[in-house]
C-alpha cells in the first residue's frame, strides 16, 4: 500500500544499488520521498542503517520538479565542507597521476582534519567559543586546499558562505576583496616578540656553577631596553633545573617594529660562582663568590632574515681587565679588541633564538605546547607602546651602578660585595622582593659579584623590586659593604652601609635617576636591624628628608645607583599631587591647571578618574573664575587620549562619562566657551588653540550632551526650549565658520579640515537629545554650506570628502528617513569630486557604502526613489569615471598598482549595484531622459565600452568567479533593456554601424569570457552555476541571432567583418548556442551572393579564421558535422546551392585536417603523426585552398618538426618548397615569422645556405652540391670572388665526403591505417615510409604501434575487406617494401664507385612492389612448383620518397600474376646471377672468406629438400605439360636453357672453388664434385659439346675442367651473347655483389690465385646449417648487424602455420615475402653491387681500356656498409637539379682478348632455342632485378639462422632455385615472349660511337611541374646502346625532350601543381 508522503533523509553511509529498482547512494547526499509503502527498507535491511532522517529540509524552487532542491537546513560550514570534500577528492587523485607527491600528501593530511573537524560540528557538543574556533580552523584550511588547487575564492561572512544574490555587490566586492588581501598580503604585525632557549655552555674549564643574564640591549641609547632573564647553570654547563622549562626558557615581549634593528643586541652575561681565583686550590677557601666569567652578543639583525630554530653557538669573550667589566658588551659591539679576548678556543653558549611575531594571545595559541611546558615572560624596561586601562604594575627598577671606596688601612685596594636588602618602616626585611631577572623566583637579599682588588668597583647590575603599594610608604634599600678576604677563612668583613627611602613624606616616590648614596662607616658587629637609628641620618649627597636636619659630613666614599619607577599607582610629579589636592590649597588651583599641561601624559592617564573628577569638581565651585582653565585642561586631556600611546583609554573616559560624570551644569558652560572659541576662527592668534578645542570636539559634545541629560533627570526637563536655542545657535556658528572660502592654504582651512574630521562624530550624541530628522537638516545644512570651489586647498576637499564618508557610514545615514535628506548632498559633492577627477578612492569608499544599504530585493518606495536619484546624478559621471580610470597607464608601484586595482573594482561594484537594483521603470525614464539620438548614441557606446572593460580578464583576479558571474548576469540583464532601444532608434534611415558594431563586439567577447565556459568546471560547480544563472552563453546567443535578423539589408556592413568573432562564438562546445549561431552564415552567404554574386569574402575569412582558432584549442568533430549538417540543410532551395555546397565541404575537409592537426601536436615527442598531419595540412593549404601565407607558415613549422625529430634531409626537401616560391631579384620583402625585413635575393640566399646545412647534415651531400652551384652561378653573375670562392670549397667538401664518409641505406615499409578511429589525413589509406637508420622491419612495427597504442597490428599482407574499413577501431598493416629505381644510366656505367651509385638507388623512388605466392587450383602434393603463383603488387607514390615527409600516401596500385612458369625463369635467372656474381668476386680476391661461394655451389648441387632443378623438370618438361600449354614453348625453352646454362656455371664454379678451397673443405668440395655429375646425369647433359652446338663457354677468367681441351668454334660476339626472354610479368634483376665477368681462361686464373682477397674474414664469415646447404641463403651478415629476434607475431604479417615450410613461401626472396620470422634475409646489404652485362662474353671484363659498353662494373663492397644500393627515378623534366658529374674516364683501348674474339667466324643467325652456352656466362646490358629481401632478419652467428622457420634455409631444396639472392638496380622489364635480338659484331677498325645526349637527371631535388613520367613496357622502350654515352663534366639543366620522353613513357601521371613562382611581399 502506497501513501503519499514527504520525507527528507541524508546518507551517511553509501550504497551501492546493485539489487534491482535500487538506488545509488553516495555519503551525504539528501533525498525526498514523495511516497512510501507499509516499510520502508534498503534490500530487506533495516533502513535507519543507511539514512539519518532529517527534522528541518527546505525545498528550493517547490513545484517545478524540473529544477527542485531539497537542501538541508544544517549549518553552511558543513554543507560547504560535504560539497568541498567532494571535489577535491577527484581533484587529489589526480595529483597522483601528476605525480605531485607534495601536495598530494598535504592535501591528504587537511582533509582528514577537516574531516575531523567535522565530526565536531556535527556532534553539536561545543561551546560557543569552541565553536567559532573551529569553525575558523575549518574555513583557513577550506581557503588553503582551493588555493592550491587553483579553485575559487568563497565570499563568507562570519565563517558562513553568503548568497550573491542576497547582499548589494559592493558588499559582495568587500568580502571578496577582505578574503583575497587576507590571502595575499598578511597584515604586517606590530608587536614581536624573542624566544630564547638556554641549552648549555660548551667550555674547557668549567668546574664551577654558572649564572647566565639575557638582556636586550640598545647600542645607539647605549641602555638596556628590557629586563633581565636569569638562569643558573651547574658544573657542566647545563640548565640546573631541566625539568623546569620556565627556568631556561623565556620570551621578550612586546617588542616594537622600531626595535627590531640592527643595532640592538642580545648580551649575555657570564658569572661564575665560586673561589676568588679561577686557579686557586679548592682548599684555598670555602666561601663561594660571584665572579666575572665571560660575555656573548649577538645583533636582531641576524635573526630578522628568517625564523632560524636551529641552535646558535656564541662565543664568549672575557675582559682583559675586571675593571671594564660593566662595558665588556659595549666594547665588543664596538669590536675594540684590545679590551677582551676569548675565554677558551672552544668555549661557546649554545642557545635557540627564534622571532615570533602577532599578539601575545595569537602567540599563545599557535605556540601553545611552549606556553604549556611553560615560559618565563621577560618584560620591556616601563611601560610598553601602548599602556591598557587595567593593566596593575608596581615595579622598581634599581642599578647598582658603582662605588667609591678608601683602602682602610690596607696595603692593597678592597675585594668589595654589596649586599641589598629591602627593609619596610618597621625595619623588617621584606621577603621575595628582590628579582634578578625572569627565570629566578624572587629573593630577600641580593648580592653583587666581587671585582678583585677594586675601591672603584663598577656594576652596572639591574634589579627589580615588585614592591606592593601597600608596603612602599615607608619602606628602603639598605645596601651593605663587606670587604671579601681571599684568605683560608675567606671571610666578609661589614665596612660600610647606605640607604634611600622609596618615599617622601609628601607621599612623592624616589624621583627617576641616578643617586649618590653615602656611604656610613660601620663595623661588622654593628647593628642594622634597628633602622630607626641610621633612618634620620643624611642618605644622599643630592636629596635630604624635610624632616632631617642633620649636616652631611663630608666623606669620600659614595655609592651610585639609579633608579626608575612603573608604576600605575605611584607618582613622582608633585603638580599632579598639588591639583589631586586642590581643596587643601584653594589658592594654588589657577596655578595646577596651568602646570596641568606640562605633566607627563602617562601620569594623567594612571590618574584620568580622579583628574575629571578634579576639573568638574573646579568648575562646579567656581565657573565664572576656572570655566575657560578647566574647558582648556578638558581639552588637553581630551587631545591627550588621541595619541597612540595612550588610545586605549578613551574606553576608560567613555566608562566615565557614562557612570561617574556627575556635572549636570556643565554643559552651559561648555556651550559658551566652545561657541566663544568657534566665533573667533578668524583670529590668527588663537588659531592654535582653536585647533586644539575643534579636534576635541567630540568628547566635549559628549559632556555635553550627558550634562545635559543629568540636567533633565535632575529638574524634569526644564529649560528645554534654552538648550535647544544655545545648540541651534552653536550650529549656526559652526556654519558661517564652514562656509568661509579662503584661497589657498590657510590657517582657516586648516581649522575647517579639523572640524569636518570630527564632525561626523557629534551626530550620534545628537541623536540622544533630536529626533532623527532634526538631526539630519542639521547636518544637511552644516554639510550644504561648504564652499563648492574645487581648486582650493586639497587637502580640505579630502577632509571634506571624509567627513561626508563619515556621514553616510553613521547612524544618521543608516536610517531611511534621514537618507532622503543627506543622500542630495552627499551625491552634490560627489558628483563635484568624480567631475574634478579627484579623490576617486574615497568616492568610490562612499559610493560603495551607499549601495551597501540598498538590498538587492529592495522595492520599497524608498529605495526606488533613492535609486532614481543615484541614476539622475551619478550613472553618467560614474561611466565616465570607469572610463577614465582604466584607460590610464597602471602605476609601476606595487602599493599604488595595488590601490589603482582597487578603486577601479570598487567603482565597477557600484555601478554593477545600481545596474541591478534599477528596473524596468529606471531603464525607461533613462532612456526617454536623452533629448536627442546623439545623447543616445554616447551613452549607448559609452555603456557599451565600459561592459566590454568590465569582462576583461584582468578586470578581477583569476578566483573571483562568483564576483564574474554576478556581474555577467547584471550585464546581460542591461543588454537586454539596451538592445530594445538599439531596435527603435538606430536601424533603418537612422542605421549607426558604430553603435550596432560596438553592440556585437560586446556580445561576442561576452559569450567567449572564460569563466562562463561551464563545460571547464566540475560538475558540482557547473550545477550550481546552471541553477542560479542558467547558461548565459545561450541568452547572448539567442539575443545576436535575434539583432542580426532585425538588421535587413543592412547586414552587409557587418560582412566579412563578422564572421570571424561568429565563427569564435560557434566553436564554443554548447550545442544549443551552435544551433542558433551557425545558421547566421547561411545568411552571411546569402547577402554576400545578392552583393557580388559569390561569397569569396566569407570563404577567405572562414578559412583565415579557422586555422587560427582552432590552433587554439576550440572547436571539435561535433562541430565540424553540426557545421555541415545545418548549413547543407540550411542551402538546399537556394540558387547558389553548389557553389554552397563548394564552400562547405572546402571548410568541413580544412575542419578534418585542423583538428587531426591539433590533436597530433598534443603529444610529447615529434612523431610520424605529427610530420604526416601537417604535410596533409600544408598540402591542402596549396592545391585547394592556395592560401600562400598560410602555406608558407606551414612549411616552417614541417621544417621544425624535422629538425626536432632529426629529419634532415625532409627539412631541407621542406624548406625547398619555400625556396621555390622565390627569385633572384631585389624586391624588398617584409618581416616575416623569423626572417628579417631584405630583399627577396637575400632571403633565397639565406635559405639556399641553410638547404645546403641540411642536406648536408642529412648526408644527402648530391643535392647540397646542385644548390652550391646554383647558388655560385649567382655570386658569379655578380662577381662576388669571395663567397664563390667559399661556395666552391663547399662544394669540393660535399665531394669528399660523398667519396670518403658512409651512408647508410635506409629500408621501406608499407604502411596501412584502417579504421574509423585514425585520422581523416590516415584513414583507410596506405603509405609507404623511408625508415630510419639501422631500423628495421621490427622495430619501426613497434614505433607504430607505440605511436598508435589502441591500433591492432594485422597478421596478413592482404587487402582488408569493408568491415575492416568501417570499423570503429584502428587496424595497422606492416610490411617491408622493395624500392624500384628509376632508368639511371649513372647505375649501369662502369668505373662508377658503389658510393656513388648507392645514392641513385634509395633516392627520388616512386614505386615499390612486394610480392605474394599463393596456389592456383589443385596443389600438387608431390611437387608444388606445378600451382605454385606469384602475385606481384606495384605501389605507385604520390611523391617520391625521400621528400617533404618519411612517408607518402600510394597513389596507384597495379597487381599482376605470374605463373608457375614463368617464376621458375625468374628463379634461375637470379640463381645464375647470383652465381656468376660469387665466381668473379672469387676471381678477383674480392672475397677474402670463400664460404659463401661453397655455401651456394652446395646448395644447388645438393638441393635435398625442394629437389632442385629436378622438380622443374618434372613439372615442366613433362609431354603432358608441354602438350596442355602450347602457349609457354618459347617459356618452356626458355627454361631448358636457363637448366643447361646452370649446369655450366656450376662447372666453372668448382673449378674456380678447387683452386681455393682449403685443406679442411676438401672432402666437401669432392662431394660437391660427385653429386654435381650426377646432378648432369639427371638432367641428361653427358657433355656441354653434344649438347649445345656451340663453342666452349668463355669465362673471362678461364673455363671449367671439362671444357679444357674442347676445340674453339669461331663465333661472332652476338652469338656469345644470351638474350634473356622474360615474360612481361619479369622483372630485371641485379646482383649484390659486385664481380667481374668471367672469362675463358679460367683455369689459368684460379691456378694464380695463391691467397685469399683483401676483405675481411668477417664480411663471409659463415656457419652452415646441420642440413645442406640451398642457394637461396647465400648471405653473410655484417658485423656491424647484430642479430634480430623473429618479427612479433603482433606485428608481422604472417600466414598461417601451415605454409611456413611450403614451397610456394620458399620461392619469394625476403624481399617480396610478406615479411615476418618465416622470411629471414640474411643478405648482408653492403654486399648488393650492380652487375652490368656487356655483349661480348669472351672479353676480359676486367680490363679498364675497354669502351664503356665492354665494361663490366668493378665495384667492391666496402666492408663497413650495411644497406645497399638502390637506384633512383630518372627524370628528364626541365628545372629538375641534375646529377652531379661522374669523372671522365681515360682514353680506352682494344686489348688483345677484343681483338681474339673479334677476328673468330661469325656463324650466320642462330635460332633462339639453340643458344650457344659459351655465351651463357656473359650479361646483357639491361640487367635483370632481383627481390630485396627486407633486412629485418640478419644473424650475428653467421650467414645463416638456424630458426626453424627459415623457409629459405641451405637444406631447402627447391628454395635453392629462388632469386633471393640478388636485388634490381634497373627498372627494365623485358617482355619474356620475344625472341632473342642478335647484335652486330664489331670489327677490329670500328670505333666505338657514343651518344651525344647528356645522361638524364638522375634525381629531383624539387619539381617544379605537376606531371611525373611513367616507364613504358620494356617491349615498347628503345633497346639500349651498346656504348653508354660518358656522364658530362657537370650537371646542368636539360631541355626535356618530347620525343624521347615519349618513347618512354606512355601516360602522364598529374602531379600536384606547385604555387606560382611570384609570391607576396613575405
Amino acid at each position: 500500500m502506497w501513501v503519499p508522503v514527504i520525507l527528507y533523509f541524508s546518507v551517511i553511509a553509501g550504497f551501492r544499488g546493485t539489487v534491482p529498482h535500487g538506488l545509488s547512494l553516495e555519503i551525504g547526499d539528501t533525498v525526498q520521498i514523495l511516497e512510501k509503502c507499509d516499510v520502508l527498507c534498503i534490500d530487506g535491511l533495516n533502513p535507519i542503517i543507511f539514512i539519518y532522517f532529517l527534522k528541518n529540509a527546505c525545498v528550493k524552487n517547490k513545484g517545478y520538479v524540473q529544477f527542485e532542491m531539497v537542501i538541508p537546513t544544517e549549518d553552511s560550514v558543513i554543507t560547504e565542507m560535504t560539497s568541498t570534500l567532494r571535489d577535491w577528492g577527484a581533484m587529489w587523485k589526480q595529483l597522483y597521476v601528476r605525480n605531485e607527491g607534495d601536495l598530494f600528501h598535504r592535501l591528504w593530511h587537511i582533509m582528514n582534519e577537516i574531516l575531523d573537524l567535522r565530526r565536531q560540528v556535527l556532534v553539536g557538543h561545543l561551546t560557543h567559543d569552541r565553536m567559532k574556533d573551529v569553525k575558523r580552523h575549518i574555513t583557513a584550511r577550506l581557503d588553503w586546499g582551493n588555493e592550491q588547487l587553483g579553485l575559487d575564492l568563497v565570499p563568507r561572512k562570519e565563517y558562513a558562505m553568503v548568497d550573491p544574490e542576497e547582499i548589494s555587490i559592493t558588499e559582495l566586492y568587500r568580502l571578496m576583496e577582505h578574503r583575497h588581501w587576507k590571502k595575499d598580503t598578511p597584515v604586517p604585525a606590530s608587536s614581536h616578540h624573542l624566544f630564547v632557549q638556554m641549552k648549555s655552555l660548551m667550555c674547557s674549564n668549567l668546574g664551577e656553577e654558572l649564572e647566565v643574564i639575557f638582556s636586550l640591549f640598545d647600542s645607539k641609547e647605549n641602555r638596556p631596553i628590557s629586563e633581565r632573564f636569569f638562569l643558573r647553570l651547574n658544573r657542566n654547563g647545563l640548565p640546573k633545573c631541566p625539568e623546569k622549562p620556565e627556568r631556561h626558557c623565556s620570551l621578550f615581549v612586546d617588542l616594537g617594529s622600531s626595535e627590531l634593528r640592527k643595532d640592538i643586541y642580545i648580551t649575555v652575561h657570564i658569572i661564575r660562582i665560586g673561589r676568588m681565583g679561577a686557579g686557586e686550590k679548592k682548599n684555598a677557601c670555602n666561601v663561594q663568590y660571584r665572579r666575572p666569567f665571560g660575555c656573548a652578543v649577538l645583533s636582531i639583525a641576524d635573526l630578522l632574515a628568517g625564523d632560524s630554530k636551529d641552535d646558535l653557538v656564541l662565543k664568549v669573550y672575557m675582559c682583559n681587565t675586571e675593571s671594564d667589566w660593566y662595558q665588556i658588551h659595549e666594547n665588543i659591539i664596538k669590536k675594540l679588541n684590545a679590551r677582551y679576548n676569548l675565554t677558551g678556543s672552544n668555549a661557546g653558549l649554545a642557545v635557540s633564538l627564534q622571532l615570533l611575531h602577532g599578539d601575545i594571545e595569537q602567540i599563545r595559541r599557535e605556540y601553545t605546547s611552549r606556553f604549556t611546558h611553560g615560559v618565563s615572560i621577560t618584560r620591556k624596561l616601563g611601560f610598553s607602546n601602548i599602556i591598557m586601562p587595567g593593566e596593575m604594575r608596581n615595579d622598581l627598577y634599581i642599578t647598582v651602578e658603582r662605588g667609591e671606596f678608601e683602602k682602610g688601612g690596607k696595603s692593597v685596594a678592597r675585594n668589595v660585595e654589596v649586599t641589598m636588602h629591602v627593609v619596610d618602616s618597621s625595619g623588617q626585611i621584606l621577603k621575595d622582593f628582590i628579582s634578578f631577572g625572569s627565570g629566578e623566583p624572587p629573593a630577600s637579599e641580593y648580592h653583587s659579584f666581587v671585582l678583585y682588588h677594586n675601591n672603584g668597583p663598577r656594576w652596572a647590575e639591574l634589579l627589580k623590586l615588585p614592591i606592593p603599594v601597600d608596603k612602599f610608604r615607608g619602606a628602603h634599600i639598605r645596601c651593605e659593604f663587606r670587604h671579601c678576604s681571599t684568605k683560608e677563612k675567606g671571610e666578609k668583613k661589614l665596612f660600610g652601609f647606605s640607604f634611600v627611602p622609596l618615599m617622601q613624606e609628601n607621599g612623592r616616590t624616589l624621583p627617576d635617576g641616578t643617586h649618590e648614596l653615602i656611604v656610613h662607616k660601620c663595623e661588622e658587629n654593628a647593628n642594622l636591624q634597628d633602622s630607626g637609628r641610621y633612618l634620620k641620618l643624611p642618605f644622599s649627597k643630592g636629596i635630604s628628608l624635610g624632616n632631617n636636619s642633620q649636616a652631611v659630613k663630608t666623606t669620600k666614599e659614595s655609592f651610585w645607583i639609579t633608579s626608575f619607577l612603573c608604576s600605575t599607582k605611584l607618582t613622582q610629579n608633585g603638580d599632579m599631587l598639588d591639583l589631586l589636592k586642590w581643596r587643601t590649597h584653594p589658592d594654588k588651583i589657577a596655578g595646577c591647571l596651568s602646570k596641568l599641561k606640562e605633566i607627563d601624559g602617562s601620569e594623567i592617564v594612571k590618574f584620568l578618574q580622579d583628574t575629571l573628577d578634579t576639573l568638574f569638581g573646579i568648575l562646579d565651585e567656581n565657573s565664572q573664575k576656572y570655566g575657560s582653565k578647566v574647558f582648556d585642561c578638558l581639552v588637553h586631556i581630551i587631545n591627550l587620549l588621541q595619541d597612540s600611546k595612550f588610545h586605549h583609554f578613551k574606553p576608560v573616559m567613555d566608562t566615565y562619562i557614562e557612570s561617574h560624570f556627575a556635572g549636570a551644569l556643565a554643559y552651559r558652560d561648555l556651550i559658551k566657551v566652545l561657541k566663544w572659541h568657534i566665533d573667533r576662527v578668524t583670529e590668527v592668534e588663537l588659531h592654535d588653540h582653536i585647533q586644539e578645542v575643534l579636534k576635541a570636539q567630540e568628547y566635549i559634545f559628549k559632556y555635553i550632551v550627558q550634562s545635559r541629560r543629568l540636567f533633565s533627570i535632575a529638574t524634569g526637563g526644564q529649560n528645554e526650549e534654552e538648550f535647544r536655542c544655545c545648540i541651534q545657535e552653536l550650529l549656526m556658528s559652526v556654519r558661517f565658520f564652514l562656509s568661509q572660502e579662503s584661497k589657498g592654504t590657510s590657517a582657516l582651512s586648516q581649522l575647517q579640515a579639523v572640524f569636518l574630521s570630527s564632525f561626523p562624530s557629534v551626530y550620534s550624541e545628537l541623536l540622544k537629545l533630536f529626533d532623527v530628522r532634526e538631526v539630519a537638516n542639521l547636518v544637511h545644512d552644516a554639510l550644504g554650506s561648504l564652499p563648492t570651489v574645487m581648486h582650493g586647498d586639497e587637502s580640505l576637499q579630502a577632509v571634506k570628502l571624509q567627513s561626508i564618508g563619515k556621514t553616510v557610514e553613521s547612524h544618521l545615514y543608516t536610517n531611511p528617513d534621514s537618507r532622503c535628506i543627506l543622500l542630495p548632498v552627499v551625491l552634490h559633492h560627489l558628483h563635484m569630486h568624480l567631475q574634478e577627477q579627484k579623490d576617486l578612492i574615497m568616492c568610490a569608499r562612499i559610493l560603495s557604502n551607499i549601495f551597501c544599504l540598498i538590498k538587492k530585493n529592495s522595492s520599497e518606495k524608498s529605495v526606488l526613489e533613492e535609486i532614481d536619484v543615484i541614476v539622475n546624478s551619478l550613472l553618467d559621471i560614474l561611466l565616465r569615471t570607469i572610463l577614465e580610470i582604466t584607460s590610464r597607464p597602471q602605476p609601476s608601484g606595487s602599493a599604488m598598482r595595488l590601490q589603482f586595482q582597487d578603486v577601479t573594482g570598487e567603482f565597477v561594484s557600484c555601478l554593477l549595484s545600481l545596474l541591478r537594483q534599477m528596473t524596468d521603470r529606471h531603464y525607461q525614464q533613462l532612456l526617454d531622459s536623452f533629448s536627442t539620438k546623439e545623447d543616445l548614441r554616447d551613452f549607448l557606446l559609452q555603456i557599451f565600452t565600459v561592459f566590454r572593460i568590465l569582462i576583461r580578464p584582468e578586470m578581477f583576479p583569476k578566483d573571483w568567479t562568483v564576483m564574474r558571474l554576478v556581474a555577467n548576469n547584471v550585464i546581460i540583464t542591461t543588454v537586454l533593456y539596451l538592445s530594445d532601444a538599439l531596435r527603435k532608434n538606430f536601424l533603418n534611415e537612422n542605421f549607426d554601424y558604430k553603435i550596432w558594431d560596438s553592440y556585437f563586439f560586446l556580445a561576442v567577447i561576452f559569450i567567449n569570457q572564460l569563466c562562463l565556459q561551464l563545460e571547464m568546471f566540475t560538475p558540482s560547480k557547473k550545477k550550481k552555476v546552471l541553477e542560479k544563472y542558467g547558461d548565459m552563453r545561450v541568452t547572448m546567443g539567442c539575443e545576436i541571432f535575434s539583432m542580426w535578423q532585425n538588421l535587413g539589408e543592412h547586414k552587409l556592413h557587418f560582412i566579412p567583418a563578422l564572421i570571424g568573432p561568429f565563427l569564435e562564438v560557434t566553436l564554443i562546445p554548447q550545442p544549443d548556442l551552435r544551433n542558433v549561431m551557425i545558421p547566421i552564415f547561411h545568411d552571411m552567404m546569402d547577402w554576400e551572393q545578392r552583393r557580388s554574386g559569390n561569397f569569396k569574402q566569407v570563404e577567405a575569412k572562414l578559412i583565415d579564421k579557422l586555422d587560427s582558432l582552432m590552433s587554439e584549442g576550440k572547436g571539435d568533430e561535433t562541430y565540424r558535422e553540426l557545421f555541415n549538417s545545418i548549413l547543407l540543410k540550411k542551402i538546399e532551395r537556394e540558387t547558389w546551392r553548389e557553389s554552397g555546397v563548394s564552400l562547405i565541404a572546402t571548410v568541413t575537409r580544412l575542419m578534418e585536417r585542423l583538428l587531426d592537426y591539433r590533436d597530433c601536436m598534443k603529444m610529447g615527442e615529434v612523431d610520424g603523426k605529427k610530420i604526416g598531419c601537417t604535410v596533409s595540412l600544408l598540402n591542402f593549404y596549396k592545391t585547394e585552398l592556395n592560401k600562400e601565407e598560410m602555406y608558407i607558415r606551414y612549411i616552417h613549422k614541417l621544417y621544425d618538426l624535422h629538425l626536432k625529430a632529426q629529419n634532415f634531409t625532409e627539412a631541407a626537401y621542406t624548406l625547398l618548397l619555400y625556396d621555390e616560391l622565390l627569385e633572384w631579384s631585389d624586391r624588398p620583402l617584409r618581416e616575416f615569422l623569423n626572417y628579417p625585413m631584405q630583399t627577396e635575393w637575400q632571403r633565397k640566399e639565406c635559405l639556399h645556405l641553410t638547404i645546403i646545412q641540411n642536406f648536408d647534415r642529412g648526408k644527402c651531400w648530391e643535392n647540397g652540391i646542385i644548390l652550391c652551384r646554383k647558388i655560385a652561378e649567382q655570386y658569379e653573375s655578380y662577381y662576388d670572388y669571395r663567397n664563390l670562392s667559399k661556395m666552391r670549397m663547399m662544394e669540393a667538401s660535399l665531394y669528399d665526403k660523398i667519396m670518403d664518409q658512409q651512408r647508410l641505406e635506409p629500408e621501406f615499409f608499407r604502411v596501412g591505417f584502417y579504421g574509423k578511429k585514425f585520422p581523416f589525413f590516415l584513414r583507410n589509406k596506405e603509405f609507404v615510409c623511408r625508415g630510419h637508420d639501422y631500423e628495421r622491419l621490427e622495430a619501426f612495427q613497434q614505433r607504430m604501434l607505440n605511436e598508435f597504442p589502441h591500433a591492432i597490428a594485422m597478421q596478413h599482407a592482404n587487402q582488408p575487406d569493408e568491415t575492416i574499413f568501417q570499423a570503429e577501431a584502428q587496424y595497422l598493416q606492416i610490411y617491408a617494401v622493395t624500392p624500384i629505381p628509376e632508368n639511371q644510366e649513372v647505375l649501369q656505367r662502369d668505373g662508377i664507385p658503389d658510393n656513388i651509385k648507392s645514392f641513385y638507388k634509395v633516392n627520388h623512388i616512386w614505386r615499390f612492389r612486394y610480392d605474394r605466392p599463393f596456389h592456383k587450383g589443385t596443389k600438387d602434393k608431390e611437387n608444388e612448383f606445378k600451382s605454385l603463383w606469384v602475385e606481384r603488387t606495384t605501389l605507385i607514390l604520390v611523391q617520391s620518397l625521400p621528400g617533404i615527409s618519411r612517408w607518402f600516401e600510394v597513389e596507384k596500385r597495379e597487381v599482376v600474376e605470374m605463373s608457375p612458369l614463368e617464376n621458375a625463369i625468374e628463379v634461375l635467372e637470379n640463381k645464375n646471377q647470383q652465381l656468376r656474381t660469387l665466381i668473379s668476386q672469387c676471381q678477383t680476391r674480392q672475397m677474402q672468406n670463400i664460404n659463401p661461394l661453397t655455401m651456394c655451389l652446395n646448395g644447388v648441387i645438393d638441393a635435398a629438400v625442394n629437389g632442385g632443378v629436378a622438380r622443374y623438370q618434372e613439372a615442366f618438361f613433362v609431354k603432358e605439360y608441354i602438350l596442355n600449354h602450347p602457349e609457354d614453348g618459347e617459356k618452356i625453352t626458355r627454361l631448358r636453357e636457363l637448366t643447361l646454362e646452370q649446369a655450366q656455371i656450376l662447372e666453372f664454379g668448382l673449378a674456380v672453388h678447387e683452386k681455393v678451397v682449403p685443406q679442411d673443405m676438401r672432402p666437401l668440395h669432392k662431394k660437391l664434385v660427385d653429386q654435381f655429375f650426377v646432378m648432369k646425369s639427371s638432367l641428361g647433359i653427358q657433355d656441354f659439346s653434344a649438347c649445345v652446338q656451340a663453342s666452349p663457354v668463355h669465362f673471362p677468367n678461364g673455363s671449367p675442367r671439362v671444357c679444357r681441351n674442347s676445340i674453339p668454334v669461331s663465333m661472332s660476339p652476338d652469338a656469345a651473347r644470351v638474350i634473356p626472354r622474360r615474360s612481361p610479368l619479369s622483372y630485371p634483376a641485379v646482383n649484390r655483389y659486385s664481380s667481374s665477368s668471367l672469362s675463358s681462361q679460367a683455369s689459368a686464373e684460379v691456378s694464380n690465385i695463391t691467397g685469399q682477397s683483401e676483405s675481411s674474414d668477417e664480411v663471409f664469415n659463415m656457419q652452415p646449417s646441420p642440413s645442406t646447404s640451398s642457394l637461396s641463403s647465400t648471405h653473410s651478415a655484417s658485423p656491424n648487424v647484430t642479430s634480430s629476434a623473429p618479427s612479433s607475431a603482433r606485428a608481422s604479417p604472417l600466414l598461417s602455420d601451415k605454409h611456413k615450410h611450403s614451397r610456394e613461401n620458399s620461392c619469394l626472396s625476403p624481399r617480396e615475402r610478406p615479411c615476418s620470422a618465416i622470411y629471414p634475409t640474411p643478405l648482408e646489404t653492403s654486399q648488393r653491387m650492380l652487375f652490368n652485362h656487356i655483349g661480348d662474353g669472351a672479353l676480359p671484363r676486367s680490363d679498364s681500356n675497354l669502351p664503356g659498353s665492354d665494361k663490366a662494373v668493378n665495384t667492391t663492397p666496402s666492408s663497413w656498409s650495411l644497406d645497399s644500393g638502390k637506384e633512383a627515378r630518372n627524370t628528364s623534366e626541365s628545372g629538375k637539379l641534375i646529377s652531379p658529374p661522374v669523372p671522365p674516364r681515360p682514353a680506352q683501348t682494344a686489348s688483345p682478348a677484343r681483338h681474339i674474339a673479334s677476328v673468330s667466324p661469325s656463324p650466320a643467325g642462330r635460332s633462339p632455342m639453340k643458344v650457344n652456352f659459351s655465351s651463357a656466362l656473359s650479361f646483357e646490358q639491361g640487367s635483370v632485378q632481383s627481390f630485396t629481401p627486407s633486412p629485418v632478419e640478419y644473424h650475428s652467428s653467421g650467414l645463416i639462422s638456424n630458426s626453424p622457420a627459415l623457409s629459405g634455409s641451405y637444406s631447402s631444396g627447391i628454395s635453392s632455385l629462388s632469386r633471393c639472392s640478388t636485388s634490381e638496380t634497373s627498372g627494365f622489364e623485358s617482355q619474356g615472349s620475344e625472341p632473342a635480338v642478335t647484335v652486330p659484331s664489331y670489327s677490329i677498325s670500328e670505333e666505338p660511337v657514343r651518344k651525344e645526349s647528356k645522361t638524364p637527371p638522375p634525381y629531383s631535388v624539387y619539381e617544379r611541374t605537376l606531371k611525373r613520367p611513367v616507364p613504358l613496357p620494356h617491349s615498347l622502350s628503345i633497346p639500349p646502346a651498346a656504348d653508354p654515352p660518358a656522364l658530362p663534366p657537370k650537371p646542368q639543366l636539360v631541355r626535356p625532350n618530347n620525343l624521347e620522353n615519349s618513347s618512354r613513357r606512355t601516360e602522364q601521371v598529374p602531379r600536384p601543381r606547385p604555387l606560382p613562382r611570384k609570391v607576396s611581399q613575405l
